[in-house]
């Protein structure tokens, strides 16, 4: 289901909210609040909500990552991976 088939107006979700809010639980799918005709909010459940912050938190490393490529800012794997193994070693053992 495409969140453009689940458009709603905020008139509509003030006056169904708990059976909305029910539904969206219990599917994982997110619905679309308007107001006057434009899109407003995006309403989902809790655990949908996790995973895409997981996956906008994945998506900036990325990013990241790839500025860093595009602006030479990289070392040889086998001098990062020395080095994490260095680190590793001077860490405080047991947790």
């Amino acid at each position: 289901m495409a969140l453009k088939d689940a458009v709603y107006s905020i008139t509509h979700f003030k006056s169904h909210a708990a059976d909305m809010v029910r539904e969206v639980s219990r599917s994982g799918r997110p619905v679309l609040i308007t107001q006057k005709g434009e899109a407003r909010v995006v309403v989902m459940d809790a655990a949908t909500y996790g995973r895409w912050r997981d996956a906008m938190a994945m998506l900036r490393i990325v990013a990241q990552g790839e500025a860093d490529v595009a602006a030479g800012r990289t070392v040889p794997q086998r001098e990062a991976f020395a080095q994490a193994r260095r680190n590793l070693r001077r860490a405080p053992k047991g947790g």
